[in-house]
């Protein structure tokens, strides 16, 4: 419904021969604040994305934009790319900038998008739209642009015009996706490799607390200093170069070296890269009962050592634990607010996400939304 909404849109605006294209959002399996200590995080595009008509307008410069979720417009030219924080034209301007800082002609164009990934739920549709952008452009420009490098080029959108020094894992999961399969993607190299993540009797349903704590930029802070802190210690007792060198016995052996904050952060990440690395060969002997216990393990860690948890996430997270359709939670994302992710028995999706509404507005006063969605391919165009 989403997609033909914008081609009939880009039909009244600008004619009638758009080519359409679709950019995801993302979930992530496992792996969370590995990113920045060099580990492994294990992301999946999914089934709610946003769509893109595009076509060429016949100008040097200029471009003209609809948002059909907002019902906005915005034209810009080429060669006047200003960001503005919080506006969203802002993301199509900031890719539109690097493909010229790196050398791509680009001439004027029309678009038309509009999607269903619901914002502020931590799905990354900023990710998608510069991402979408870029495949886009590359295509109708023939450009020739390997996908890695727009990803490069989604993440430097993201620093450079909307003004968030973000990681790269939302970009790669949008662009990089494969049905089915998660990614397991080296944050130290940004080499990756794809792991069966068939579903079978089971769902991924996601329960959105609506709720963003104001600790989460600070406190997200804190802990990269915390690990930093703790870093320079391994670097002296293990001669590592980061903390997914470090090995558990080797930690646990070294306890006292530690201040007792900085240690549990610490035990946290060595923990969740090993857990990574388990959730994955589990997946690849379709052993889904076991990913899910990783998962559990990882909200444990996230809320207790790690501490970014929330009282909304741990309450949701809790509901599930005697549910015997339920093989795995956890909060995603940075903390204080945002989803749980779960592994839900397909046929019992829809009773389960009714009991954890009615929980939750029960102990919060909040409706809980959710959502179901299923593991799909990155950027693409579509026929």
């Amino acid at each position: 419904m989403q997609k033909q909404a914008v081609i009939q849109k880009f039909r009244e605006l600008f004619g009638p021969s758009p080519r359409v294209f679709v950019a995801p959002g993302r979930i992530n399996i496992i792996g969370e604040h590995t990113d920045y200590n060099d580990g492994y995080v294990l992301p999946a595009a999914i089934d709610k994305a946003i769509y893109f008509a595009v076509a060429p307008n016949g100008q040097d410069k200029l471009c003209r934009l609809f948002a059909v979720d907002l019902d906005e417009s915005f034209e810009f030219p080429l060669d006047r790319l200003a960001p503005k924080i919080g506006f969203w034209g802002t993301y199509v301007m900031g890719m539109c900038n690097q493909l010229q800082e790196n050398g791509y002609q680009l001439k004027g164009f029309d678009m038309v998008f509009g999607g269903d990934i619901p914002l502020g739920a931590g799905l990354s549709s900023s990710a998608a739209l510069e991402c979408g952008v870029g495949t886009a452009l590359n295509a109708i420009f023939n450009l020739g642009i390997e996908k890695t490098d727009l990803v490069k080029m989604g993440q430097l959108t993201e620093h450079t015009f909307a003004g968030v020094n973000c990681g790269i894992m939302d970009q790669f999961a949008s662009v990089m996706g494969q049905k089915d399969h998660v990614i397991r993607l080296d944050c130290r190299d940004l080499s990756y490799e794809y792991f069966p993540f068939e579903l079978g009797d089971y769902i991924v349903v996601l329960c959105d607390t609506r709720v963003k704590h104001e600790l989460a930029s600070s406190e997200y802070n804190t802990r990269r200093k915390e690990c930093e802190a703790g870093l320079e210690i391994c670097k002296k007792l293990f001669r590592v170069s980061s903390l997914r060198d470090v090995r558990m016995e080797d930690l646990e052996a070294h306890k006292d070296k530690f201040p007792e904050t900085v240690y549990r952060r610490l035990h946290y990440v060595v923990g969740e890269v090993i857990r990574v690395e388990r959730a994955c060969e589990m997946m690849k002997a379709g052993d889904l009962e076991g990913a899910g216990r990783m998962m559990y393990a990882t909200h444990y860690g996230l809320s207790k050592e790690y501490e970014v948890s929330c009282p909304e996430l741990d309450f949701l997270v809790e509901q599930t634990a005697s549910d015997e359709n339920v093989i795995g939670a956890r909060m995603m994302g940075g903390g204080f607010g945002g989803c749980t992710i779960n592994l839900v028995k397909a046929s019992y999706a829809d009773a389960f996400i009714d009991k954890m509404k009615k929980a939750y507005k029960d102990r919060f006063g909040v409706d809980m939304k959710a959502y179901k969605t299923t593991v799909q391919d990155g950027c693409h165009e579509e026929s």
